[in-house]
């Protein structure tokens, strides 16, 4: 499954998450600090999409609500 999810709140505009099984295969990103969210891809490569929630749900950047991480999370909620 495809999960194409329009980013709100962070300097990111897009991620595209695929996901087989429960298990996330991959992230790519639109926008955002490039290095860090090349890092979370890789993290996340490979994971239960629970696991992702639970560790990613709620965090934050600076003084905005959410993050890519939480908006990570988010996107994942709302296919399950």
């Amino acid at each position: 499954m495809t999960i194409d999810y329009k980013t709100r709140g962070t300097c990111s505009s897009h991620m595209r998450i695929e996901v087989e099984d429960g298990v996330v295969q991959s992230l790519q990103v639109t926008g955002g600090c490039d290095g860090n969210l090349q890092g979370l891809s890789r993290l996340v490569a490979g994971m239960r999409v629970e696991d992702v929630i639970s560790r990613l749900e709620g965090i934050r950047c600076g003084f905005k609500p959410t993050s890519c991480p939480d908006q990570l999370a988010q996107a994942l909620k709302q296919s399950l």
